[in-house]
């Protein structure tokens, strides 16, 4: 074999071999950027949904559990949008099956207005508030933008590489 082809195949090799290297990058950093896509998709989706409790006037009333009915007025007005500003999108973590991320809300009753709850008054259920499925609503936009943003990055990936 002549000098020449063997220069020249090495640096076919070579090249080819830095290409192959650059494409398993890009591909070891997609599963991590879709997901995060994903996922703030679904959380822009779940705080725009979540409804914000809404308070007439400066007047507070409740009955005490020892059926006391209790009556005041406060100075400033209650304002609501706690359940909404409770959103958030944990790290995304490494695990032996892949990537993993998160959406939370961190808000104490959040699992109530997710899922429902009955309404009890003294010691008597009287109801049932329906759930709102907000965070199984917004899973679902994370799954339809799974597969959007997936297809996306494969053309991306594609013309990069002339496939």
């Amino acid at each position: 074999m002549s000098s020449s082809n063997y220069r020249r195949n090495k640096a076919f090799i070579d090249k080819y071999r830095k290409e192959l290297k650059a494409m398993l990058d890009d591909i070891s950093d997609i599963d991590k950027k879709i997901l995060n896509k994903a996922v703030n998709t679904g959380a822009a989706y779940a705080r725009r949904n979540t409804p914000v409790g809404e308070y007439k006037g400066n007047v507070v009333e409740f009955t005490t559990r020892d059926g006391k009915h209790v009556r005041f007025t406060i100075s400033t007005p209650r304002v609501g949008g706690f359940l909404r500003k409770s959103w958030h999108v944990m790290p995304t973590k490494k695990t032996p099956k892949g990537v993993e991320k998160e959406l939370v809300n961190s808000a104490d009753y959040a699992s109530y207005v997710n899922y429902g709850h009955r309404i009890v008054q003294g010691g008597v259920t009287k109801g049932w508030v329906k759930g709102q499925f907000i965070l199984e609503k917004a899973m679902h936009r994370v799954d339809k933008a799974l597969v959007k943003e997936f297809k996306k990055e494969i053309e991306r990936v594609n013309k990069k590489y002339d496939k």
